[in-house]
């Protein structure tokens, strides 16, 4: 038979572990609360690459208020391509508000494209570019729109209509160009082939007075989503696209 123990000591045993426990219940709740207003997966996944395209599988896409992917949207030989006219815009599933995406396109001999942002779904709009900044993608060389818009701004690498690509870095018609769009914050920055082509502020005074001077000016919501899809564009033209692939930022 053992000996028994002093309930005296149970006690202090007992108040002892009772304090630890309050002592780990607070260190618990900061490691799970993380950042406000993010959700876990945002959270683990702010930083990390998604291939929204990586030459085998569409499963990022859809059309644009749609619940599949056009058929006139395909794969082929490694590439995301446009291979008729009728396919209509098409959009990323999730959608974004900060963001670093890299992609390349390479566009047909007098080739009409484009990429766009913070594009929204919202029953009261009909069309993408009614929510969506554009960056161009075309033929500088053979498409008649190049010689469009206000000095430049339909040019390929421009915010369209908006303002004109701040270099000229565009490859071609059948030759590969790389992309590279950043979106922080309201911040747009966006390079061409290495060379930056676009640096505003969604909603800054300059942008509020390029928008009312172009063609958006009757689009009361343009560029007004803080978040949104990223869509390409049917223009009826044949174009390819690779190497897709976006991460977010904090």
């Amino acid at each position: 038979m053992g000996m028994s123990v002093p309930n005296s000591t149970i006690m202090k045993r007992i108040n002892r572990q009772i304090y630890l426990l309050t002592l780990l219940i607070p260190l618990c709740g900061f490691c799970v609360a993380g950042t406000p207003g993010d959700t876990a997966t945002e959270q683990r996944n702010k930083g990390k690459w998604t291939a929204l395209f990586d030459g085998t599988s569409t499963d990022h896409w859809r059309g644009y208020k749609k619940d599949h992917l056009p058929a006139e949207w395909k794969i082929e030989d490694g590439t995301f391509t446009l291979t008729k006219k009728g396919g209509g815009y098409i959009v990323t599933k999730e959608q974004f508000e900060s963001f670093d995406l890299r992609l390349d396109w390479k566009i047909s001999e007098a080739g009409n494209s484009g990429l766009l942002f913070h594009v929204s779904e919202d029953p009261q709009f009909k069309y993408v570019y009614q929510t969506g900044p554009e960056v161009q993608i075309l033929d500088d060389e053979r498409h008649p729109d190049a010689k469009k818009g206000k000095e430049g701004t339909h040019k390929a690498g421009a915010n369209y209509d908006l303002m004109p690509p701040m270099a000229a870095s565009v490859k071609p018609a059948g030759e590969w160009n790389h992309v590279r769009l950043k979106v922080k914050k309201g911040h747009v920055q966006c390079w061409l082939n290495g060379k930056k082509v676009q640096d505003y502020r969604l909603g800054s005074p300059e942008w509020q007075q390029l928008v009312a001077k172009s063609k958006f000016a009757a689009m009361p919501q343009y560029g007004k989503f803080a978040s949104g899809h990223i869509a390409l564009q049917d223009h009826g033209d044949r174009v390819w696209f690779r190497n897709i692939r976006i991460r977010r930022l904090p």
